[in-house]
């Protein structure tokens, strides 16, 4: 049987999650993952974003069955597909029509970092400019160009050499309550002597991520898009975690009213963990040459397939997005609660929709926090700048019971991290919550 040794003796060091998650999976369903022992655990993670649909989900995989069986094409470069045709013209009728956005869509590898590197490269080409502004806390992916534009020195460390061509801007709140850091972006690009090459594009995610749930107000990001058309530089909007639905709304930049010039969207668009990765871009953009960007999985036909689903399933109307909305408010008051009868003054919440979080001030609180849960049977990350944040980032499909049996457990690992419950007293509860699960 495949053990854990196994992986400490062949696999890389730098794999990340299963030192976090020290056990074998072989299942899943919905938002309950299943090891080789049989112990379920309730996935607060869902593939960092990836599965807002969840595990192996019943309306997807029936449609992506029929294809296979069908043999329909599995792979085809950036050739006409009938798959490719059936999700452009769902994208177009469902997501880009209904909101007024008029894009042309390019399909880049099969990675997120693949889109972002995309959508720099044409943001330069098209304006012939080389600089690429981005924001404290911002995370793009690890690839060289994208990981320039990341902030955080981990990763910025891990390149061999200098990244280049990107400067970085205080985001929304960096410098505290009160300040609108767009005006110190404004200046910069206004006075010659800033230092500051008129830039491309700036990249910004309106939630930051992996930065530790960082919002950007609505206010703040239509100030930052007028700040771009005063300058002439393009709006480079990162939706690739917090896009598909993560917010509320299928583009997170939605309810700020903004239009964006490029938008890059990847992890759940397929909505069954399959990678698929794409940019949409202003028409006047798509200046490339063929094949000037490109990539033998540029555009998963198979992905394709259970992208149209989740489409036609789920986009039809708003039900679903006023469902992730309301599951949303729970989950914050939820952690409200939690913060304010356990945090003891440590912990603060912050997120939007269905991306929620208790910053915890420290990364030994935090881990201890997830190291707790996964030992009780759920499964969540820490993210921010120093690993202080607690990450829920939850299938948005998942139901109210597994909802709130997560949440329960989530509570009392705070509760014994902090040592307001003593380990012996939680047995009971505990042995419930996992017959439960």
């Amino acid at each position: 049987m495949n053990n854990l040794s196994t992986i400490d003796r062949l696999e890389s060091k730098v794999r990340s999650y299963c030192r976090s998650f020290p056990t074998v999976f072989n299942r899943a369903k919905g938002a309950v993952l299943e090891d080789q022992h049989g112990r379920k655990y309730i996935d607060f993670l869902a593939g960092a974003g990836t599965l807002n649909y969840g595990h192996n989900n019943p309306v997807l995989k029936r449609e992506l069955l029929k294809y296979i069986e069908s043999d329909g094409i599995a792979h085809g470069l950036d050739m006409a597909t009938e798959a490719k045709l059936d999700f452009l013209e769902a994208f177009d009728s469902l997501i880009l029509r209904p909101r007024g956005l008029d894009f042309k869509v390019q399909f880049t590898g099969p990675t997120g970092t693949n889109a972002v590197e995309a959508a720099m490269k044409i943001a330069r080409k098209a304006t012939g400019r080389q600089t690429v502004v981005s924001f404290t806390n911002g995370f793009h992916g690890v690839t060289l160009g994208s990981v320039a534009a990341t902030a955080n020195s981990y990763f910025r460390e891990g390149c061999g050499i200098q990244p280049q061509g990107t400067a970085f801007m205080p985001y929304d709140g960096y410098m505290g309550d009160g300040i609108d850091t767009t005006e110190y972006l404004d200046k910069m690009l206004t006075d010659g002597s800033s230092g500051l090459d008129q830039p491309a594009a700036v990249i910004v995610e309106t939630v930051q991520g992996e930065g530790g749930i960082n919002v950007a107000s609505n206010e703040w990001l239509r100030s930052l898009e007028e700040v771009c058309l005063k300058h002439d530089v393009l709006l480079i909007i990162d939706d690739i975690q917090m896009g598909c639905g993560r917010t509320g709304t299928f583009f997170s930049f939605e309810e700020a009213g903004i239009s964006p010039d490029i938008v890059t969207l990847s992890k759940s668009l397929s909505g069954y963990g399959m990678p698929l990765s794409l940019v949409l871009m202003k028409p006047e953009l798509d200046i490339w040459k063929p094949g000037e960007h490109n990539g033998t999985f540029r555009g998963n036909n198979l992905a394709f397939v259970t992208a149209k689903a989740t489409l036609e399933h789920y986009w039809v109307d708003r039900k679903f997005s006023n469902e992730v909305k309301r599951k949303g408010r729970i989950i914050r008051e939820r952690l409200e609660k939690v913060a304010k009868e356990e945090g003891q003054g440590h912990i603060s919440t912050r997120g939007r929709g269905m991306v929620q979080a208790l910053d915890c001030e420290t990364r030994k609180l935090a881990r201890k926090i997830t190291r707790n849960a996964f030992e009780r049977g759920l499964i969540l990350e820490t993210s921010g700048s120093d690993d202080q944040v607690v990450k829920c980032l939850m299938p948005l499909t998942i139901g109210y019971d597994e909802l709130g049996r997560g949440l329960d457990i989530l509570e009392m690992s705070v509760a014994e991290a902090i040592g307001s419950l003593p380990v012996k007293s939680l047995g009971k509860s505990l042995s419930e919550i996992e017959a439960l699960v």
